[in-house]
């Protein structure tokens, strides 16, 4: 096939025929563009030119390929026609190159707040948006974290604690850590390495990662980055079209992974406020073609431009085929009640997560450690506890070991952590990982100790106090670190102050 001259591509950049360049390959994405789920117009904003820097942050490097018909992969470009543009650092780059020179050195991170008090001055700010954002008012998110804060300890002294072992199983696999790195999206937003910060530090320190469905990196990527032996989950958002499903599940149990977590509490995005205003774009975001047109949506924000295939027809009806097409343990993941527990138990599933998205989804959902509660009371009526047959993870707002062992003591089998992983590579790539796991391994040591737990095994019941756990209103000390960090919502602004 012969090279296709980058002024060929540039004569194709209209609605009626446009044509874009990704990783030195052109492709016809004229038919595609009513069907992308970011709309038309960031497509025709690249029309007729090379669009690889906006395709890379929000789309694994194999999207396009996988999902645009054969007969449109038009070829490659010539690379001797392509104007070589020398891209000036823009004065917002310039400032976060500062910033990033001035970041505290890593021996001075202490804790798993630092990690994202330095990500929320270092990042570009439509990716602290995407990130940080939660639903509607969120309350919820903000109830991830103070939730814990009403558990309070009752430790047991004069026990022999010179040794304590904080490994344990999640669904029969190993862990150093009675943690998993839970799915987050997008991970090149924050580094240009994205999930394979995780991948690496995981692997040299013996942590399962969960690979999200909306990795920037390609699935096989991440695969190919373990090391031999190293246990990798997948998260699933199930799409629209059961074949792309059925293909994705199985292929990832061929290339080994140990787990399939299927996320459940995501019929329909939430809405996002900090990140539908970040993207918000006035005309100069708006493609030359599209002037003057009412129709162009602008406040619809990153989630939205990654997440319409996702099916809302999902039901419990599905769970039979899921068990079905692979023999991968299945967990349920962002169940919320009893009833709906009880069910995944019933059904022959392994397990379920207790989440509420990271308050991205329904905003006022409880918080996952209050639904342990009444979840493991309930399971408790389906045989003994704990059930070596069924396990219960918990994530949302863990920040401290302290939170993972209360966790632990009412029920959980391990728990996950999401957002505090993923700002620990955005800070400082894949050796802020390997210094957020030695906090956890600090602070577990020092918590089971002070606790009179030598391994988790020991922790039970009765040394926690969570009668407090459901008074959503009481005098609980604020947490001033999550405080410092917390971005308030803000309300629409004036184009110019007068």
């Amino acid at each position: 096939m012969s090279l296709i001259s980058a002024q060929t591509v540039a004569e194709h950049a209209t609605a009626s025929s446009c044509w874009i360049i990704v990783h030195g390959k052109v492709y016809d994405v004229t038919e595609f563009l009513p069907e992308h789920p970011g709309g038309s117009k960031i497509i025709l904003k690249y029309a007729g030119v090379d669009a690889t820097e906006a395709y890379d942050p929000i789309h694994p490097p194999d999207a396009i390929t996988t999902h645009l018909p054969k007969d449109k992969h038009l070829g490659a470009v010539d690379p001797n026609t392509v104007i070589k543009v020398v891209k000036e650092a823009t004065a917002e780059e310039k400032i976060r190159q500062e910033l990033m020179a001035a970041r505290p050195s890593l021996d001075e991170i202490v804790n798993l707040h630092d990690f994202e008090a330095v990500a929320k001055v270092i990042l570009p700010p439509k990716a602290w948006a995407y990130y940080s954002s939660a639903s509607d008012d969120e309350i919820t998110i903000r109830e991830n974290r103070a939730a814990y804060q009403r558990i309070w300890f009752r430790p047991r002294v004069l026990r022999d604690v010179s040794v304590v072992d904080w490994s344990t199983t999640i669904l029969g696999r190993r862990s150093s850590l009675p943690v998993y790195i839970s799915a987050t999206a997008l991970g090149k937003l924050g580094h240009p390495d994205g999930e394979l910060n995780l991948t690496r530090a995981a692997g040299k320190h013996g942590v399962i990662q969960m690979i999200p469905t909306l990795a920037s990196c390609a699935f096989d990527e991440i695969v190919d980055a373990a090391v031999p032996g190293q246990v990798q989950f997948l998260q699933l958002y199930v799409n629209r079209d059961r074949e792309i499903t059925r293909k994705y599940v199985q292929h990832a149990e061929k290339r080994g992974v140990k787990g399939l977590f299927i996320t459940v509490d995501a019929p329909q995005l939430g809405r996002r406020e900090k990140d539908m205003r970040m993207k918000f774009v006035d005309e100069s975001g708006v493609a030359k073609v599209q002037e003057n047109q009412s129709e162009v949506k602008k406040d619809e924000g990153v989630a939205r431009a990654i997440s319409s295939f996702i099916d809302p027809s999902l039901s419990w009806k599905d769970i039979p085929w899921f068990k079905s097409i692979t023999n991968m343990p299945i967990v349920l993941k962002g169940v919320a009640t009893p009833e709906d527990a009880l069910m995944a138990y019933d059904y022959g599933l392994a397990g379920i997560v207790l989440s509420n998205h990271g308050g991205r989804q329904l905003d006022t959902a409880r918080s996952g450690i209050e639904n342990l509660i009444e979840v493991v009371a309930a399971l408790k009526t389906r045989g003994p506890w704990p059930n070596p047959k069924f396990e219960v993870f918990v994530d949302g707002g863990i920040r401290r070991a302290s939170d993972v062992l209360k966790a632990i003591a009412l029920g959980a089998s391990a728990v996950g952590v999401g957002r505090a992983f993923m700002y620990s590579f955005c800070a400082y790539g894949q050796d802020g990982v390997e210094k957020a796991f030695q906090i956890f391994r600090d602070e577990l040591e020092m918590n089971m100790r002070l606790l009179g737990a030598r391994t988790i095994d020991d922790l039970t019941p009765e040394m926690v106090d969570a009668s407090a756990i459901h008074s959503h209103v009481g005098l609980t000390p604020p947490d001033n670190l999550f405080n410092n960090t917390y971005q308030p919502l803000s309300l629409a602004q004036f184009k110019n102050k007068l």
